[in-house]
């Protein structure tokens, strides 16, 4: 019986062992990892987003940007949905492993996470009703304007109101400051312009208009501090830009627009 008992518990021990040797490592290294989790906030298509007439995936650039470099590296990517101003937090306490959102590497981000070279630029629209009158920045003087909580839309907000009196009112995702615009409670909302192209080919009572914004950087991918993820996947990212992978993405999510 003792022999037995020390054969089950070698036993018990082999497996508890070999569990630990395919467990992954925190999500400071990664370099044990098999699956990568990416923190993402799916309202913000066509970076990303779930077409939920058609199924429950979370789909768009971001995510077909994040599969192509995980894969050349040999990882799989678990895509998680999170509120946007908690995805800097997610990295922190290692919920995540990386971050794609179309996200801005501002100078306050960048004291908590790292980022990746710039994968993609745009714009920003103010986006309202048709018969608002707001056609110009200075249209928007005495209105409220809704942003995206945590996002790099709530500085230019911020900016904006230096020199132009107006209300800023934040909420945590996109359909969320639409709803708010056709509600009458916002007069006009700021979000990246290429996500507002696609809300005004859906919602034809919508308008808006592109303006300059002050000291946007563009898109990047966050990481938790000192990660060896990161130069990984920047290596990705500059062979993607100089063999024309990145291009195609580019192509097949936003027509060509960059």
């Amino acid at each position: 019986m003792k022999k037995v008992l020390i054969l089950l518990l070698s036993m018990v021990m082999a497996v508890g062992l070999a569990a630990c040797g395919s467990s992954e490592k925190d999500s400071k290294s990664g370099t044990d990892k098999k699956v990568l989790v990416m923190g993402t906030s799916a309202d913000y298509a066509p970076f990303e987003y779930i077409e939920t007439e058609k199924s429950d995936e979370i789909i768009g650039f971001d995510v077909d940007l994040a599969k192509a470099i995980a894969g050349k590296l040999g990882y799989k990517v678990e895509v998680k949905d999170m509120e946007f101003n908690g995805l800097v937090q997610a990295l922190k306490s290692g919920q995540a492993d990386f971050v794609l959102a179309g996200m801005t590497p501002t100078e306050k981000r960048k004291k908590n996470v790292d980022f990746s070279d710039i994968y993609y630029t745009a714009g920003f629209m103010i986006v309202s009703k048709k018969d608002s009158g707001i056609n110009k920045l200075e249209d928007l003087k005495g209105k409220t304007v809704g942003v995206q909580l945590g996002s790099i839309q709530e500085g230019q907000a911020k900016e904006i109101a230096k020199t132009i009196d107006i209300k800023i009112e934040d909420r945590n995702r996109i359909p969320d400051l639409i709803q708010e615009i056709k509600s009458g409670r916002f007069d006009a909302v700021i979000i990246e312009d290429t996500v507002a192209k696609g809300y005004l080919t859906k919602e034809k009572d919508l308008t808006g208009f592109t303006f300059e914004a002050k000291g946007v950087e563009g898109s990047a991918i966050a990481f938790p501090k000192n990660s060896d993820l990161t130069e990984k996947f920047n290596q990705e990212l500059k062979k993607m830009k100089e063999n024309g992978e990145l291009d195609k993405l580019v192509v097949k999510w936003f027509g060509g627009e960059q």
